[in-house]
């Protein structure tokens, strides 16, 4: 085996020794490898191939920082901002965050950008742009400026590396196919990938949506090519206690072709700017799925389309809840 102990779990661990390639981490990281410290702390966030312990994962992160990982100092910053394994910590993520940035130009370009936010001391904004509301029943708004050029860079270039082709799970193959109606490349952004500035922004969807930040499932950033599309669909899931309640669409780029944002049933198509926000309702008053939100993102015909769609539930959920389910579902 090799004498990495990183690369040495990493062969433990596929070989089902889960328990001695994690002991063997420990060792190492007891030993001063920032590495091996971050490496067992990613299996304790992801719960493979150790069953998940945010606690246990955040202090392991914390030594790392301790001893100068820097990718360990901006995982431990993202979850104290949004409170995975202990209490949401706003300022103590930006004072981490401070710090970071005195030695990595990545914390200092983040902490740039966060400083050119108005936000409160919760990381909320001071305020919105007033919506231009489209439709009334259902509820459909455009929140024209929402971010700036520069915040939505910084989304677009979070999720960049983590693209893939949109998939959905075949119950009767037992395997991921492609979606046979979200035609894009996509990427969710997760807990340990949330930025400053990320968290801050899902603040200002949670105002805009007039819900608590903690409803939001993470920001998903989807990216269209010429020809891919959304075909028109509702948000809202089946049999589902938890339901998505709105939809919050942010315009990452504008200079492509095509990709309007269409809603068939109330004759509207929009063609947004860059840093436009859409919200619209998924429930009618009842509650229950609301037709006439069915929308569709239209073929592009020329240029790439980048977007970052937030679903909101009904009531608060988590990044690690919806990892969870979507394994139950694997496993069923």
């Amino acid at each position: 085996m090799s004498t990495n102990p990183s690369e040495t779990a990493r062969q433990l661990a596929a070989a089902g020794r889960a328990s001695d390639a994690a002991a063997l981490l420990r060792s190492a990281g007891d030993a001063g490898d920032a590495n091996a410290l971050t490496e067992l702390a990613t299996w304790y966030l992801a719960g493979m191939p150790v069953p998940r312990d945010l606690p246990a994962a955040r202090a392991l992160l914390r030594r790392a920082v301790e001893i100068g990982h820097a990718d360990a100092a901006l995982m431990e910053i993202a979850l104290t901002a949004n409170g995975s394994g202990d209490t949401t910590d706003w300022a103590g993520a930006v004072s981490l965050l401070t710090r970071a940035a005195a030695t990595d130009s990545l914390a200092a370009q983040q902490l740039a950008l966060l400083r050119s936010m108005p936000l409160g001391a919760d990381g909320a904004p001071h305020a919105i742009p007033a919506p231009l509301v489209l439709s009334e029943t259902p509820h459909v708004a455009r929140f024209p400026g929402f971010c700036t050029g520069e915040e939505c860079l910084h989304i677009a270039s979070v999720a960049a590396q983590m693209l893939q082709p949109a998939m959905i799970f075949d119950p009767r193959s037992g395997q991921m196919v492609m979606h046979p109606i979200r035609m894009s490349d996509n990427a969710a952004i997760g807990p340990t990938l949330e930025t400053l500035p990320v968290q801050a922004i899902n603040r200002r969807i949670a105002a805009a949506t007039a819900t608590d930040v903690a409803q939001g499932e993470p920001l998903t950033v989807l990216r269209y090519n010429p020809g891919q599309q959304y075909r028109a669909h509702l948000d809202t899931l089946p049999n589902e206690a938890n339901q998505r309640l709105r939809t919050a669409i942010l315009y990452l780029n504008e200079g492509y072709q095509g990709g309007e944002t269409e809603f068939p049933l109330l004759g509207i198509r929009l063609a947004a700017r860059t840093g436009d926000l859409l919200v619209f309702d998924n429930v009618d008053a009842r509650g229950s799925s609301e037709a006439l939100s069915r929308h569709a993102g239209l073929p592009v015909a020329a240029g790439t389309k980048w977007i970052a769609t937030r679903w909101i539930r009904t009531r608060p959920i988590t990044a690690w809840e919806l990892s969870d389910q979507e394994r139950a579902a694997a496993r069923a």
